[in-house]
């Protein structure tokens, strides 16, 4: 399965860009003998629009080009269900294991994202109760990525 990350705003060069590729690359080197791989990480500035509604509907759209016809969407809100790295990890391969072939992670801006995502999505995940900031989010999911191969795969890297 393909998972790609979807962000609106762009990771400037410094430690939390440097971080989360560091993640994102033990998942692209550790995925594929378990059937998960990195396809593509989208990054899409944020909308210049004059109001949150638009703003938002716009970044939705840009979403929906990036995300691959019947693949699975994944967002991530502080209204989401709250979910440990196990219960992430058993997502993951049991969406791997029902044979789908895409998987997106959405962030979104700074305005949150546009309610039509939600009849969209296939889940709506939180990182916490707490708001982060997107490039703390990306670092995050990154690691959680990663965790969940080798909570797949059985490596010891996951401990409790």
């Amino acid at each position: 399965m393909r998972i790609g990350l979807f962000a609106v705003g762009r990771l400037k060069a410094g430690p939390e860009k440097d971080l989360a590729a560091r993640y994102l690359d033990r998942f692209a080197k550790a995925g594929p003998a378990i059937g998960l791989e990195m396809a593509r990480m989208t990054e899409v500035a944020e909308s210049r629009a004059s109001n949150s509604e638009t703003r938002k509907r716009e970044e939705a759209g840009l979403l929906q080009k990036a995300h691959p016809d019947g693949g699975v969407l994944i967002l991530l809100d502080e209204r989401g269900n709250a979910l440990d790295s196990e219960a992430f990890a058993t997502m993951l391969g049991t969406f791997r294991d029902q044979g789908k072939r895409d998987l997106t992670i959405a962030i979104g801006g700074a305005d949150g994202l546009d309610p039509s995502l939600y009849d969209k999505a296939d889940m709506t995940v939180c990182l916490g109760k707490l708001t982060w900031p997107h490039q703390l989010v990306r670092i995050l999911i990154a690691e959680q990525l990663y965790r969940a191969v080798t909570i797949l795969s059985g490596h010891p890297y996951h401990r409790v």
